[in-house]
């Protein structure tokens, strides 16, 4: 059985250079498997950046990332020296050297390599998009979308918006909860642009447990509940069914290998 280590990827920019960089050191790894679904660019804000911290370390996570700030970079260490998280950070070194040999301080300014590319500002507004639009924070974004991802908990819903929007996608996604009824909204959106997520119900259950052992919950809350999970499993099926949705298995499935089969479905819908 592979060893499963999650990695979190913290960058002040795109997160591009993390993710190429981290792609070549864990294909050194075969054995293990890696999630490189904890992606969380455009990290700026020194709370948000230690609430990632945390979750990573709940997660017995290695957090990998690209900061060129100085003060962002002093609050990963110091986070590390008091809680032993392990991370690693790509950029600092190599700033260093050079600082040291030639004398020139770094500009600490985030995405510079990128910034007059413009499949660069399109990527950055489609991540801005997803992260504005992740979880139904906003109906009016499913107008807007290029592609709808629905789906109860845990379906992957937030890091393949994410994914794809790398790919220069506008993405937003809704959680399915059979007592929230659906906005009004999403019953406008074309049936083209709609991705229902699925996922068997007992490997949902592992996958809920699994979270809550985490967050040092109790699993055998209700949100774990086979019974429960099968009642929203069934309940998002009808939804996808009502609205036309192109229904998506999910389980056991990369986050590339889903992506991969929704941007395949896009291009033969369009």
């Amino acid at each position: 059985m592979k060893k499963s280590v999650p990695l979190y990827m913290i960058s002040d920019s795109v997160g591009e250079t993390s993710l190429k960089l981290v792609n070549a050191a864990t294909a050194q790894f075969p054995n293990v498997d890696f999630d490189l679904s904890y992606r969380f660019p455009f990290t700026k804000d020194e709370e948000e950046l230690t609430s990632i911290l945390s979750d990573a370390l709940k997660d017995s996570a290695i957090v990998v990332t690209t900061l060129v700030s100085d003060n962002l970079t002093k609050i990963i260490e110091d986070f590390g020296d008091r809680t032993g998280l392990q991370y690693i950070n790509l950029m600092s070194p190599f700033m260093k050297i050079v600082h040291q040999k030639t004398g020139v301080a770094p500009l600490q300014e985030a995405g510079v390599v990128h910034k007059l590319n413009q499949e660069y500002f399109d990527r950055v507004a489609a991540i801005e998009f997803a992260v504005k639009y992740d979880d139904g924070k906003d109906a009016k974004g499913f107008l807007e979308a290029d592609l709808v991802l629905l789906g109860i908990s845990r379906t992957s819903k937030t890091p393949l918006s994410m994914y794809l929007a790398n790919k220069r996608i506008k993405v937003a996604n809704l959680p399915l909860i059979p007592e929230v009824p659906l906005p009004e909204q999403i019953k406008s959106v074309p049936k083209e642009k709609l991705i229902g997520l699925m996922i068997e119900p007992e490997v949902q259950k592992k996958i809920r447990m699994s979270r809550l052992n985490s967050l040092g919950l109790a699993e055998n809350s209700r949100y774990s509940d086979i019974n429960r999970i099968k009642e929203e499993v069934d309940y998002a099926l009808n939804v996808f069914d009502e609205l036309g949705a192109f229904t998506l298995d999910v389980t056991n499935k990369s986050i590339e290998e889903s992506a991969t089969l929704i941007l395949e479905q896009l291009d033969s819908s369009l």
